[in-house]
């Protein structure tokens, strides 16, 4: 069961590391340190600020596989890689996930056609989603997660408005603001984002 969140941790924008019996990061970035006790890292595209090979290079080890779409596997020699494409299911050895689709509705930071992906990941019965950078899209509205982590910077993403509607429609037990104070958005947003979900939705804000 959750436990106050305490088995997450966010460095930042969305370099998300999430630990419960396997050692799993979601576009790990600015990871300074050697540290080399990744068992998954999943990217969501390979824009700068997700797809930080500095960061992947110090969390990877022997048995570390990368999981990410084509633009960012052929990115990725001599490591261990899964390519995957929107709205798929993938079975690996003691894991299981799924993609959905992210992209931009009018604008062309994140076409369809690049084919970038969020993650559902099911730990030890805890359903993980990781929303990437995404407007909010219908696909999305129907998702079923106990945590969420939605981008709430605007610009590239949704907007913090956007992402309160979405997590307020998905009513996961947990909602959390990420995508901010790098490029876009700043704590002010993640703030909002927090105090405008649902009551019953609890949160966090990590940096």
């Amino acid at each position: 069961m959750l436990k106050d969140l305490n088995n997450i941790f966010i460095n930042c924008q969305s370099s998300i590391k999430i630990s419960d019996g396997l050692t799993i990061y979601f576009d790990p970035y600015d990871i300074k340190e050697k540290i080399s006790n990744a068992d998954y890292i999943f990217i969501t595209h390979s824009h700068w600020d997700h797809f930080d090979l500095d960061s992947i290079n110090n969390l990877v080890n022997d048995k570390t596989i990368i999981i990410g779409p084509s633009s960012v596997i052929e990115k990725l020699d001599n490591y261990k890689t899964l390519e995957v494409k929107p709205n798929n299911i993938y079975n690996l050895d003691n894991i299981s996930f799924m993609t959905v689709s992210a992209y931009n509705i009018d604008k062309e930071y994140h076409p369809k056609d690049a084919g970038y992906v969020g993650y559902i990941v099911t730990l030890n019965n805890i359903t993980y989603y990781i929303a990437g950078d995404t407007d909010v899209l219908d696909d999305l509205k129907v998702i079923k997660a106990d945590v969420i982590f939605l981008p709430i910077g605007g610009v590239y993403t949704m907007t913090k408005e956007e992402a309160v509607e979405l997590a307020n429609t998905i009513k996961p037990k947990y909602a959390i603001p990420i995508h901010y104070g790098l490029a876009v958005g700043d704590l002010l947003d993640a703030k909002y984002f927090v105090n405008n979900i649902n009551q019953e939705i609890k949160s966090k804000i990590f940096y």
